[in-house]
Protein backbone atom coordinates (compact mmCIF):
# COMPACT_ATOMS: atom_id res chain seq x y z
CA UNK A 1 0.00 0.00 0.00
CA UNK A 2 1.29 3.58 -0.62
CA UNK A 3 0.93 6.20 1.70
CA UNK A 4 1.27 10.65 0.72
CA UNK A 5 1.51 12.63 3.88
CA UNK A 6 1.17 15.76 2.66
CA UNK A 7 0.51 19.43 3.86
CA UNK A 8 2.26 19.18 6.90
CA UNK A 9 5.07 20.81 8.41
CA UNK A 10 8.16 18.16 8.11
CA UNK A 11 10.78 18.03 11.42
CA UNK A 12 13.26 15.90 11.24
CA UNK A 13 16.52 16.53 13.44
CA UNK A 14 18.15 13.62 11.89
CA UNK A 15 18.63 15.88 8.61
CA UNK A 16 18.18 19.26 10.13
CA UNK A 17 14.97 19.28 8.12
CA UNK A 18 12.15 21.65 9.00
CA UNK A 19 9.92 22.83 6.18
CA UNK A 20 6.47 21.98 4.38
CA UNK A 21 7.36 18.38 2.54
CA UNK A 22 5.09 15.54 0.96
CA UNK A 23 6.51 11.85 2.42
CA UNK A 24 5.43 8.85 0.14
CA UNK A 25 4.96 5.72 1.99
CA UNK A 26 5.19 2.84 0.61
CA UNK A 27 4.72 -0.77 2.89
CA UNK A 28 6.98 -0.62 5.70
CA UNK A 29 9.48 1.83 4.07
CA UNK A 30 9.83 5.51 3.07
CA UNK A 31 9.92 5.87 -0.35
CA UNK A 32 10.88 9.52 -1.07
CA UNK A 33 10.55 13.33 0.25
CA UNK A 34 9.30 15.81 -2.33
CA UNK A 35 8.36 19.25 -1.91
CA UNK A 36 4.59 20.34 -0.31
CA UNK A 37 2.13 19.15 -3.27
CA UNK A 38 4.44 17.70 -5.71
CA UNK A 39 4.48 14.28 -4.55
CA UNK A 40 2.93 11.33 -6.32
CA UNK A 41 -0.61 10.67 -6.16
CA UNK A 42 -1.13 6.96 -4.77
CA UNK A 43 -4.19 5.49 -3.60
CA UNK A 44 -4.46 6.93 0.10
CA UNK A 45 -3.96 10.58 0.80
CA UNK A 46 -3.47 11.83 4.23
CA UNK A 47 -3.84 15.21 4.55
CA UNK A 48 -2.06 16.46 8.20
CA UNK A 49 -2.77 20.67 7.64
CA UNK A 50 -2.05 22.67 10.79
CA UNK A 51 0.10 19.41 12.07
CA UNK A 52 3.74 18.53 12.55
CA UNK A 53 4.72 15.15 10.98
CA UNK A 54 7.88 14.69 13.01
CA UNK A 55 9.93 10.61 13.14
CA UNK A 56 8.11 8.59 15.06
CA UNK A 57 9.02 8.55 18.76
CA UNK A 58 12.13 6.22 20.35
CA UNK A 59 11.30 5.30 23.98
CA UNK A 60 14.98 3.51 25.56
CA UNK A 61 13.36 3.20 28.52
CA UNK A 62 10.07 1.61 28.54
CA UNK A 63 8.87 -1.69 31.25
CA UNK A 64 6.13 -4.28 29.50
CA UNK A 65 6.16 -5.97 32.46
CA UNK A 66 5.43 -9.44 30.10
CA UNK A 67 6.55 -12.21 30.74
CA UNK A 68 5.64 -12.43 34.55
CA UNK A 69 3.30 -9.49 35.45
CA UNK A 70 0.86 -9.09 32.82
CA UNK A 71 -1.81 -7.97 35.17
CA UNK A 72 0.14 -5.22 35.31
CA UNK A 73 0.71 -4.79 31.54
CA UNK A 74 1.43 -6.99 28.79
CA UNK A 75 3.29 -6.49 25.18
CA UNK A 76 -0.10 -5.78 23.42
CA UNK A 77 -1.05 -3.12 25.86
CA UNK A 78 2.02 -1.55 26.65
CA UNK A 79 2.62 -1.32 22.95
CA UNK A 80 -0.87 0.48 22.15
CA UNK A 81 -0.16 2.42 24.69
CA UNK A 82 3.11 3.48 22.73
CA UNK A 83 0.89 3.96 19.66
CA UNK A 84 -1.01 6.22 21.61
CA UNK A 85 1.48 8.64 22.69
CA UNK A 86 3.25 8.93 19.25
CA UNK A 87 6.36 5.99 19.80
CA UNK A 88 7.02 3.65 17.11
CA UNK A 89 9.92 2.11 18.78
CA UNK A 90 10.43 0.56 22.81
CA UNK A 91 13.20 -0.51 24.47
CA UNK A 92 11.95 -2.72 27.26
CA UNK A 93 13.45 -3.48 30.58
CA UNK A 94 14.36 -6.78 31.41
CA UNK A 95 12.97 -7.11 35.29
CA UNK A 96 10.28 -8.95 34.21
CA UNK A 97 9.67 -12.76 35.23
CA UNK A 98 11.19 -14.39 34.91
CA UNK A 99 14.36 -11.88 34.55
CA UNK A 100 15.53 -11.22 30.77
CA UNK A 101 18.82 -12.62 31.41
CA UNK A 102 18.39 -15.74 29.00
CA UNK A 103 18.43 -16.34 25.68
CA UNK A 104 15.03 -17.93 25.78
CA UNK A 105 13.36 -14.96 27.62
CA UNK A 106 15.20 -12.77 24.79
CA UNK A 107 13.50 -14.65 22.27
CA UNK A 108 9.92 -14.77 24.08
CA UNK A 109 9.73 -10.82 23.99
CA UNK A 110 10.49 -10.88 20.21
CA UNK A 111 8.20 -13.68 19.32
CA UNK A 112 5.35 -11.90 20.98
CA UNK A 113 6.22 -8.40 20.26
CA UNK A 114 6.01 -9.92 16.48
CA UNK A 115 2.80 -11.15 16.71
CA UNK A 116 0.50 -8.54 19.48
CA UNK A 117 3.12 -5.96 19.63
CA UNK A 118 1.49 -2.65 17.49
CA UNK A 119 5.16 -1.15 17.47
CA UNK A 120 9.09 -2.01 17.08
CA UNK A 121 10.51 -3.54 20.10
CA UNK A 122 13.73 -4.03 21.61
CA UNK A 123 14.60 -6.38 24.33
CA UNK A 124 17.30 -4.94 26.66
CA UNK A 125 18.86 -7.45 28.77
CA UNK A 126 19.97 -7.76 32.32
CA UNK A 127 23.64 -7.00 33.11
CA UNK A 128 23.95 -9.71 35.90
CA UNK A 129 22.37 -13.14 36.71
CA UNK A 130 18.49 -13.05 38.73
CA UNK A 131 19.94 -9.29 38.75
CA UNK A 132 21.51 -9.90 42.12
CA UNK A 133 25.12 -8.40 41.53
CA UNK A 134 27.01 -11.10 41.63
CA UNK A 135 27.91 -12.34 38.14
CA UNK A 136 27.71 -11.17 34.54
CA UNK A 137 24.73 -12.36 32.31
CA UNK A 138 26.41 -13.70 29.11
CA UNK A 139 26.52 -10.66 27.06
CA UNK A 140 27.64 -11.70 23.96
CA UNK A 141 25.11 -14.69 23.90
CA UNK A 142 22.43 -11.92 24.69
CA UNK A 143 23.43 -9.89 21.62
CA UNK A 144 23.09 -12.13 19.54
CA UNK A 145 19.94 -13.17 20.64
CA UNK A 146 18.84 -9.61 19.97
CA UNK A 147 19.31 -7.27 22.77
CA UNK A 148 20.52 -3.90 21.91
CA UNK A 149 22.17 -3.11 25.57
CA UNK A 150 22.02 -3.60 29.32
CA UNK A 151 20.66 -2.80 32.34
CA UNK A 152 19.65 -3.95 35.71
CA UNK A 153 17.30 -1.17 35.99
CA UNK A 154 15.01 -1.27 38.87
CA UNK A 155 18.14 -2.17 40.68
CA UNK A 156 21.85 -0.99 40.91
CA UNK A 157 24.70 -3.26 39.84
CA UNK A 158 26.23 -2.92 43.50
CA UNK A 159 29.37 -4.86 43.11
CA UNK A 160 31.72 -2.32 41.52
CA UNK A 161 33.77 -5.02 39.89
CA UNK A 162 31.14 -6.34 37.96
CA UNK A 163 30.35 -2.92 36.54
CA UNK A 164 33.94 -2.33 35.70
CA UNK A 165 33.90 -5.74 34.05
CA UNK A 166 30.46 -4.71 32.14
CA UNK A 167 31.70 -1.54 30.89
CA UNK A 168 34.70 -3.51 29.61
CA UNK A 169 32.13 -5.39 27.45
CA UNK A 170 30.41 -2.55 26.38
CA UNK A 171 33.61 -1.35 24.40
CA UNK A 172 34.38 -4.47 23.12
CA UNK A 173 30.54 -5.17 21.71
CA UNK A 174 29.45 -1.92 21.37
CA UNK A 175 26.27 -1.56 22.91
CA UNK A 176 25.49 0.38 26.33
CA UNK A 177 25.38 -0.20 29.78
CA UNK A 178 22.52 1.67 31.53
CA UNK A 179 23.06 2.56 34.98
CA UNK A 180 20.30 2.41 37.45
CA UNK A 181 22.22 4.89 40.07
CA UNK A 182 20.87 3.98 43.43
CA UNK A 183 23.11 3.13 46.56
CA UNK A 184 20.43 1.28 48.06
CA UNK A 185 22.31 1.69 51.93
CA UNK A 186 20.90 4.75 51.69
CA UNK A 187 17.62 4.49 50.41
CA UNK A 188 16.12 1.56 52.01
CA UNK A 189 12.91 2.13 53.45
CA UNK A 190 12.68 5.48 51.93
CA UNK A 191 10.15 6.82 49.94
CA UNK A 192 10.41 10.13 48.84
CA UNK A 193 13.18 12.93 48.30
CA UNK A 194 14.48 14.09 51.61
CA UNK A 195 13.70 17.20 52.64
CA UNK A 196 11.41 19.75 54.23
CA UNK A 197 8.41 17.97 52.47
CA UNK A 198 9.16 14.67 53.67
CA UNK A 199 9.77 16.32 56.87
CA UNK A 200 6.64 17.59 57.41
CA UNK A 201 4.75 14.66 55.49
CA UNK A 202 6.20 12.29 58.35
CA UNK A 203 7.66 10.26 54.90
CA UNK A 204 11.17 8.63 55.00
CA UNK A 205 13.36 10.49 52.62
CA UNK A 206 15.89 9.28 50.12
CA UNK A 207 18.62 11.67 49.99
CA UNK A 208 19.74 13.26 46.59
CA UNK A 209 23.32 11.35 47.37
CA UNK A 210 21.69 8.27 47.35
CA UNK A 211 21.54 8.58 43.22
CA UNK A 212 24.66 11.07 43.05
CA UNK A 213 27.15 8.89 44.98
CA UNK A 214 26.54 6.45 42.24
CA UNK A 215 26.48 8.32 39.11
CA UNK A 216 30.18 9.53 40.27
CA UNK A 217 31.09 5.77 41.35
CA UNK A 218 29.42 4.47 37.25
CA UNK A 219 31.30 7.69 35.21
CA UNK A 220 34.52 6.82 37.41
CA UNK A 221 34.73 3.31 36.13
CA UNK A 222 33.35 4.43 32.83
CA UNK A 223 36.72 6.57 32.89
CA UNK A 224 38.68 3.79 33.45
CA UNK A 225 37.42 1.57 31.35
CA UNK A 226 36.86 3.58 28.40
CA UNK A 227 33.50 1.82 27.84
CA UNK A 228 29.95 2.85 26.89
CA UNK A 229 28.02 3.94 30.02
CA UNK A 230 24.64 5.80 30.10
CA UNK A 231 22.97 7.36 32.88
CA UNK A 232 19.17 6.13 33.75
CA UNK A 233 16.10 8.60 34.51
CA UNK A 234 18.45 11.29 36.11
CA UNK A 235 16.78 13.41 38.72
CA UNK A 236 19.09 15.81 40.89
CA UNK A 237 21.32 18.65 39.92
CA UNK A 238 24.34 17.44 41.00
CA UNK A 239 23.66 14.32 39.11
CA UNK A 240 23.59 16.95 36.11
CA UNK A 241 26.62 18.76 37.39
CA UNK A 242 28.41 15.08 37.41
CA UNK A 243 27.33 14.15 34.38
CA UNK A 244 28.16 17.27 33.05
CA UNK A 245 31.87 17.87 34.16
CA UNK A 246 32.28 13.96 32.75
CA UNK A 247 31.37 15.18 29.22
CA UNK A 248 33.99 17.73 29.21
CA UNK A 249 36.19 15.80 30.00
CA UNK A 250 35.17 13.36 27.07
CA UNK A 251 34.03 10.58 29.02
CA UNK A 252 31.62 8.36 26.77
CA UNK A 253 28.41 9.07 29.28
CA UNK A 254 25.02 9.98 27.65
CA UNK A 255 21.93 10.48 30.07
CA UNK A 256 18.37 10.49 30.49
CA UNK A 257 16.06 12.08 32.45
CA UNK A 258 11.55 11.51 31.81
CA UNK A 259 8.68 13.79 32.12
CA UNK A 260 8.12 13.88 35.78
CA UNK A 261 11.71 14.91 36.39
CA UNK A 262 10.56 18.26 34.78
CA UNK A 263 7.24 18.55 35.38
CA UNK A 264 6.69 18.31 39.22
CA UNK A 265 8.50 19.11 42.21
CA UNK A 266 8.31 17.17 45.80
CA UNK A 267 5.56 20.00 47.04
CA UNK A 268 3.07 18.29 44.85
CA UNK A 269 3.55 15.28 47.34
CA UNK A 270 1.15 17.17 50.08
CA UNK A 271 -1.51 15.21 48.40
CA UNK A 272 -0.73 12.07 49.42
CA UNK A 273 -1.40 10.55 46.37
CA UNK A 274 0.88 7.63 45.62
CA UNK A 275 0.78 8.05 42.04
CA UNK A 276 4.05 10.34 42.53
CA UNK A 277 5.75 7.94 44.32
CA UNK A 278 8.79 7.14 41.64
CA UNK A 279 11.80 6.31 42.07
CA UNK A 280 14.25 7.92 42.41
CA UNK A 281 11.80 10.26 43.64
CA UNK A 282 10.54 13.80 42.58
CA UNK A 283 13.19 16.31 43.50
CA UNK A 284 12.71 20.13 44.32
CA UNK A 285 12.60 23.10 41.92
CA UNK A 286 15.89 23.75 42.40
CA UNK A 287 16.69 20.11 40.80
CA UNK A 288 13.76 20.42 37.92
CA UNK A 289 15.55 23.55 37.23
CA UNK A 290 19.00 21.65 36.99
CA UNK A 291 17.19 18.69 34.99
CA UNK A 292 15.79 21.91 31.97
CA UNK A 293 19.18 23.11 31.99
CA UNK A 294 20.92 20.15 31.46
CA UNK A 295 18.20 19.50 28.65
CA UNK A 296 19.17 22.78 27.14
CA UNK A 297 22.96 22.55 27.07
CA UNK A 298 23.47 19.12 26.00
CA UNK A 299 24.27 17.56 29.77
CA UNK A 300 20.80 15.50 29.38
CA UNK A 301 20.81 13.23 25.77
CA UNK A 302 17.15 12.26 25.78
CA UNK A 303 13.74 12.58 27.30
CA UNK A 304 12.70 8.40 28.43
CA UNK A 305 9.29 8.03 29.85
CA UNK A 306 10.34 4.79 32.05
CA UNK A 307 7.11 3.58 31.71
CA UNK A 308 6.37 1.85 35.06
CA UNK A 309 2.28 0.58 34.87
CA UNK A 310 1.02 -0.98 37.90
CA UNK A 311 -2.30 -2.45 38.85
CA UNK A 312 -4.93 -0.12 40.71
CA UNK A 313 -4.07 -2.42 43.72
CA UNK A 314 -0.36 -2.10 43.52
CA UNK A 315 -1.09 2.10 44.48
CA UNK A 316 -3.76 1.99 46.06
CA UNK A 317 -2.17 1.43 49.59
CA UNK A 318 -0.20 3.59 52.39
CA UNK A 319 2.28 5.37 50.91
CA UNK A 320 5.10 3.56 52.35
CA UNK A 321 3.73 0.34 51.04
CA UNK A 322 2.40 1.57 47.60
CA UNK A 323 4.78 0.63 44.25
CA UNK A 324 6.99 3.01 42.66
CA UNK A 325 6.39 4.00 38.97
CA UNK A 326 3.99 6.12 36.83
CA UNK A 327 2.89 4.83 33.64
CA UNK A 328 4.00 7.55 31.35
CA UNK A 329 3.90 6.60 27.37
CA UNK A 330 0.69 8.58 26.36
CA UNK A 331 1.52 11.90 28.38
CA UNK A 332 5.28 11.88 27.96
CA UNK A 333 5.28 13.90 24.01
CA UNK A 334 2.91 16.48 25.84
CA UNK A 335 4.10 17.09 28.96
CA UNK A 336 7.96 17.27 26.92
CA UNK A 337 6.09 19.94 24.23
CA UNK A 338 6.09 22.40 27.30
CA UNK A 339 9.43 22.43 27.08
CA UNK A 340 8.65 24.28 24.04
CA UNK A 341 6.43 26.27 25.01
CA UNK A 342 8.67 27.80 28.21
CA UNK A 343 11.59 28.32 25.65
CA UNK A 344 13.59 25.69 27.46
CA UNK A 345 14.05 23.59 23.89
CA UNK A 346 12.94 24.79 20.53
CA UNK A 347 10.75 22.12 18.13
CA UNK A 348 14.73 20.77 16.47
CA UNK A 349 16.06 19.51 20.30
CA UNK A 350 12.70 18.15 21.46
CA UNK A 351 12.47 15.53 18.79
CA UNK A 352 15.95 14.79 18.62
CA UNK A 353 15.88 14.27 22.30
CA UNK A 354 12.91 11.84 21.42
CA UNK A 355 14.06 10.25 18.15
CA UNK A 356 17.47 10.56 16.83
CA UNK A 357 19.64 10.99 20.22
CA UNK A 358 17.67 7.29 21.95
CA UNK A 359 18.30 5.68 18.31
CA UNK A 360 22.11 6.74 18.26
CA UNK A 361 22.80 5.26 21.71
CA UNK A 362 21.22 2.15 21.12
CA UNK A 363 22.57 1.85 17.81
CA UNK A 364 19.19 1.28 16.11
CA UNK A 365 18.24 2.68 13.06
CA UNK A 366 15.16 4.66 13.98
CA UNK A 367 14.35 8.47 14.48
CA UNK A 368 15.00 9.39 11.12
CA UNK A 369 12.11 9.96 7.72
CA UNK A 370 15.25 9.54 5.71
CA UNK A 371 14.60 8.09 2.10
CA UNK A 372 14.66 4.34 2.75
CA UNK A 373 13.96 4.76 6.74
CA UNK A 374 11.53 2.47 8.57
CA UNK A 375 7.73 3.85 7.86
CA UNK A 376 7.71 5.00 11.80
CA UNK A 377 6.15 8.44 11.54
CA UNK A 378 4.29 10.34 14.44
CA UNK A 379 1.80 13.40 13.29
CA UNK A 380 1.03 16.00 16.29
CA UNK A 381 -1.43 18.81 16.37
CA UNK A 382 0.66 21.09 18.26
CA UNK A 383 -1.48 23.58 19.92
CA UNK A 384 -4.57 21.59 20.78
CA UNK A 385 -5.51 21.16 23.96
CA UNK A 386 -6.83 17.78 26.34
CA UNK A 387 -7.38 17.11 29.54
CA UNK A 388 -5.61 13.93 30.91
CA UNK A 389 -7.84 11.06 31.32
CA UNK A 390 -5.93 7.85 32.95
CA UNK A 391 -9.41 5.96 32.70
CA UNK A 392 -9.40 6.02 29.10
CA UNK A 393 -5.49 5.28 28.97
CA UNK A 394 -4.44 1.80 26.22
CA UNK A 395 -1.95 0.86 29.07
CA UNK A 396 -3.10 -1.09 31.83
CA UNK A 397 -1.77 1.10 34.03
CA UNK A 398 -3.78 4.17 35.22
CA UNK A 399 -1.22 5.15 37.71
CA UNK A 400 -0.24 8.76 36.68
CA UNK A 401 0.09 12.19 38.45
CA UNK A 402 -0.74 13.66 35.61
CA UNK A 403 -4.57 12.92 35.65
CA UNK A 404 -6.99 15.72 34.97
CA UNK A 405 -4.14 17.77 34.15
CA UNK A 406 -4.47 19.92 30.51
CA UNK A 407 -1.79 19.35 28.20
CA UNK A 408 -1.40 20.91 24.83
CA UNK A 409 0.05 19.00 22.08
CA UNK A 410 -1.88 15.74 20.79
CA UNK A 411 -0.92 12.67 18.86
CA UNK A 412 -3.18 13.01 16.03
CA UNK A 413 -1.57 9.99 14.10
CA UNK A 414 1.02 7.21 14.40
CA UNK A 415 2.16 5.25 11.42
CA UNK A 416 4.42 2.39 13.17
CA UNK A 417 5.95 0.49 9.83
CA UNK A 418 3.34 1.33 7.94
CA UNK A 419 0.19 0.68 9.91
CA UNK A 420 -1.75 3.63 10.45
CA UNK A 421 -3.10 3.66 13.69
CA UNK A 422 -5.84 6.97 13.31
CA UNK A 423 -6.50 8.95 17.31
CA UNK A 424 -8.54 11.96 15.47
Amino acid sequence: MKLLITNGKVIDPSQGLEDYKDILIEGKKIKGIYPKGKGPKPATIIDVSDCLVIPGLVDMHTHLREPGYEYKETIKTGTLAAVRGGFTTVCCMPNTDPINDTISVTQYIIDRSAKEGSCTVYPIAAITIGQKSEALCELEALIKAGCIAFSDDGRPVTNSLIMRRALEYSKIFDVPIIAHCEDLKLSEGRVVNEGFVSTILGLRGIPKAAEEVMVARDISLCELTKGRLHIAHVSTKGSVNLIRDAKKRGIQVTAETCPHYFSLTDDALISYDTNLKVNPPIRTAEDVEAIKKGLQDGTIDVIATDHAPHHIDDKNKEFDAAAFGISGLETALSLSLGLVDSGVLDLQQLISKMTVAPSKIMGIKKGSLTEGADADVTIVNPVKKFKVDTSAFLSKGKNSPFHNWELKGCVEKTIAMGKIHDWT
